[in-house]
């Protein structure tokens, strides 16, 4: 007893752990009796789904006809992908049918101007000779390759800044598509590009598209209704918000002015920092009441917005 009451600390010690090791051991011993019932229970179904497997297949008996329910679910599968496809209308190209270098230039220049127009009609800021990502294109008289894809690619991009056009955002600062011309690999603004490609599964092909462009919320909200009324079929992936800078590109990390942080959110493959991203001012503090005026509480500010956006076409029917 004298031995105890001098390290009475240590025997405490001692049995607090011996407790704690039979509480593991008796946890351990739980979780090693529900694992193995849990291996029971797989190799078990395991083993009714491999006899099935193996199995011969049954027509079914007086009661239950397999080879009408198989053709019924068939039917009823074939009705649902013919009921689906009627909402995936396909963009038209610009131009249709047969494509030559002539018929695209030709096409091409007016899609342009008839954009230019439109964006200047909706009161929509564009860059300076902005060819809406086909700069390369607009200079040649030949295209060297991919007439098919282009004309595709120049009809999905003219819906797309229709649907901007239409919600009125503030700034339309540029579409990305992707490469599908030796023209596009030579040469070109490598803004007008992205580093994706299109994916195809055994029922369409899925083309990005990146679109930035400055605007308020209530602009915003329209631009991804716009897409999800659209009589064709757009995916929106990705939606990146950070706020926009009036005055312009800033000049990077170094040199920032007192109060202003870099905005480095958002980058594009290939191309390392985008062009258009800026520094970023704090939000402004709000404005003090005035004498028998309301005091402002949020004020909305001036959002860059970059959507990552797919265009689905659905394979011809074999």
């Amino acid at each position: 007893m004298g031995w105890i009451k001098r390290n009475l600390l240590f025997v405490i010690s001692g049995l607090v752990a011996l407790v704690l090791l039979g509480a593991a051991g008796f946890f351990i011993y739980q979780s090693w009796t529900r694992n193995s019932e849990a291996s029971d229970k797989l190799n078990e179904v395991y083993n009714t789904l491999q006899t099935v497997a193996q199995s011969p297949l049954q027509p079914g008996n007086d009661r239950i006809d397999n080879i009408k329910l198989a053709k019924d679910q068939d039917l009823q599968l074939r009705e649902w992908i013919t009921n689906a496809a009627a909402s995936f209308h396909s963009i038209p190209a610009i131009p249709q049918g047969a494509v030559t270098s002539k018929t695209y230039a030709t096409a091409l220049g007016t899609t342009i101007y008839d954009l230019q127009q439109e964006a200047k009609d909706n009161s929509v800021g564009l860059p300076s000779q902005y060819y809406f990502s086909f700069q390369v294109q607009s200079t040649k008289l030949t295209i060297s390759s991919g007439l098919g894809p282009l004309a595709q690619q120049l009809g999905e991009v003219k819906t797309i800044a229709e649907i901007l056009f239409a919600a009125r955002v503030n700034d339309l600062d540029g579409i990305q598509r992707v490469r599908v011309s030796d023209d596009d690999y030579a040469g070109g603004l490598q803004s007008d590009y992205i580093e994706e490609r299109p994916i195809t599964n055994s029922l369409a092909i899925m083309t990005p598209y990146v679109v930035t462009f400055q605007s308020f919320t209530p602009e915003l909200a329209k631009v991804l209704a716009g897409f999800a009324a659209s009589t064709n079929s757009f995916i929106v992936k990705s939606l990146s918000v950070v706020p926009a800078t009036p005055g312009g590109a800033g000049e990077g990390a170094e040199g920032e002015a007192p109060g202003m942080m870099p905005d480095r959110s958002r980058f594009v493959p290939g191309m390392g920092r985008a062009p258009w991203m800026q520094r970023v001012q704090p939000a402004p503090a709000a404005a003090p009441a005035g004498k028998g005026g309301l005091q402002t509480v949020l004020k909305e500010q001036l959002l860059r917005i970059t959507l990552e956006v797919e265009v689905v076409n659905l394979l011809p029917k074999s």
